[in-house]
């Protein structure tokens, strides 16, 4: 009886060596601009090849910019960053996607909608939230430089095998509430530091009823709880989302692929090392409050109390609320924002674009609000083309962008300013992480929706009520 990670695991192991440390074999390496460099550099110094190019792909997303990515870059850092990935990508015989190629977009954005992401695979990244790619079925983590460079000189790397957890949310979800609500809910009952070691298999009702795309979703945000990587189990999901995609199996190949992702589950019987249990009932749109994804709450929660803080917490807890100037105790819905950012590698594709726009069609955007709607990628900005929903948001006063990592990360033009509050479906609150200063609340794609309407932090089960009452 096997776990689907152990499953996926022993069919890569190439050799165990005696202090249990495992020479494991990697099906995709993903690069990006940032944490590459230095690895090209490393196989430059040492007279090496990429030892399987066919199976890297490198990608600009950190640094580009969202508008006008037609002239020439102007921040001399950014330029930099992606004139050397494409030098690297030539000289190695690298596949490379850069500024205006119609597959460029956020890595793990362009990786499963273009069918190089495949179940039962190995896959990493420079990057922590390569944990996206496991909601495919697939053991997908973040490595650092130097392993990028491992991987590149050998399409091996070293790893030692992480524990395994099972988190099941049981029953249906609530309405108004999304993937992006689930995984905050989870963060927030885990604690930053509650998957630490471990690679989280998700699984339960609510996980089985969610779409491909909310499951990157969720798989994405796994890194916030200190996870290894997340994962679920492929399924008829995820085949239907696969099947036809540029670099997925086509005819017999395709055939035979599904026949071998059938059998990728968690058998009956198999023990993980840790079991949690969640229920989907308990869920309801979630926003954080403090400088860590864990620090997060139910909308129409308050901020907690200093006295439900365990005291070796209460430092960090009062300066996390002293940075983004909240009250403990108090409530979070009605506080004024600045900014609304729709984007990143969690919640950039087009179903969190459809969410979005059907929920702000017909209204208008409130004028104390720059919203930053930013595509995962350019076959998402097609799709939000095609459908008209760019005529939709215009109409409401918004602005459709470029593909990019934006306003997830201070690497790019796209940062808030100091003091600004800004309501983002991004991963990561933590200090300055969307320009020096800014404050970052992060939600799912209908709070961010609801709150670029009103120009407050709005839960948007009331924002419906409200409005259908009339």
């Amino acid at each position: 009886m096997k776990t689907l990670f152990e499953k996926i695991w022993e069919k890569h192991v190439v050799e165990t060596l005696p202090d249990g440390t495992t020479q494991l074999y990697i099906d995709r390496h993903y690069c990006h601009e940032v944490t590459s460099p230095q690895a090209f550099g490393g196989l430059r110094a040492r007279g090496l090849k990429v030892f399987r190019p066919a199976q890297t792909t490198c990608i600009a997303d950190h640094n580009i910019p969202t508008v006008h990515q037609e002239l020439p870059i102007a921040d001399p850092v950014s330029k930099n960053q992606l004139d050397t990935l494409a030098q690297n990508a030539t000289e190695f015989g690298v596949t490379h996607y850069g500024l205006g190629n119609p597959l460029n977009g956020i890595v793990h954005v362009v990786g499963p909608e273009n069918g190089y992401t495949q179940p039962g695979m190995t896959i990493v990244c420079g990057d922590s939230h390569t944990s996206t790619h496991g909601a495919m079925g697939a053991i997908a983590f973040g490595i650092g430089t130097s392993e990028v460079e491992m991987t590149l000189a050998t399409q091996c790397i070293m790893q030692r095998k992480a524990k395994t957890m099972r988190i099941t949310v049981d029953g249906q979800l609530n309405a108004g509430v999304t993937a992006k609500d689930i995984a905050l809910y989870i963060i927030s009952q885990m604690s930053t530091g509650g998957a630490t070691g471990y690679f989280v298999e998700y699984a339960g009702e609510a996980i089985r009823n969610t779409t491909m795309e909310e499951r990157l979703t969720i798989c994405n945000l796994s890194i916030e709880m200190g996870a290894r990587g997340g994962m679920i189990a492929p399924d008829e999901v995820t085949f239907n989302y696969l099947k036809g995609r540029t670099f997925a199996p086509q005819g017999e190949a395709w055939d035979k692929a599904v026949a071998y992702w059938s059998t990728l589950y968690t058998d009956q019987g198999a023990t993980f090392d840790k079991e949690i249990v969640f229920d989907a009932a308990q869920i309801e749109p979630m926003v954080t409050y403090g400088t860590n994804p864990g620090m997060g709450m139910g909308i129409s929660e308050s901020i907690p109390a200093l006295d439900t803080i365990n005291e070796s917490s209460r430092a960090s807890f009062e300066k996390a609320l002293e940075y983004m100037n909240f009250e403990a105790g108090a409530p979070i819905v009605g506080k004024a924002i600045d900014y609304v950012f729709l984007g990143s590698c969690t919640n950039g594709r087009i179903e969190d674009f459809r969410q979005f726009t059907a929920f702000v069609a017909g209204h208008t955007k409130a004028p104390n609000v720059t919203a930053w709607l930013v595509p995962g990628s350019w076959k998402v900005e097609a799709q939000i083309r095609a459908e008209g929903l760019d005529k939709i948001l215009e109409a409401a006063g918004f602005e459709l962008r470029q593909p990019g990592c934006s306003a997830c990360l201070a690497m790019n033009d796209d940062k808030v300013p100091a003091g600004k509050y800004c309501v983002s479906t991004s991963n990561r609150n933590f200090e300055g992480r969307q320009g020096p200063g800014a404050r970052t609340i992060l939600a799912g794609p209908l709070v961010a929706a609801a709150s670029a309407i009103t120009g407050k932090i709005t839960d948007p089960r009331a924002w419906i009520k409200e409005t259908t009452s009339k």
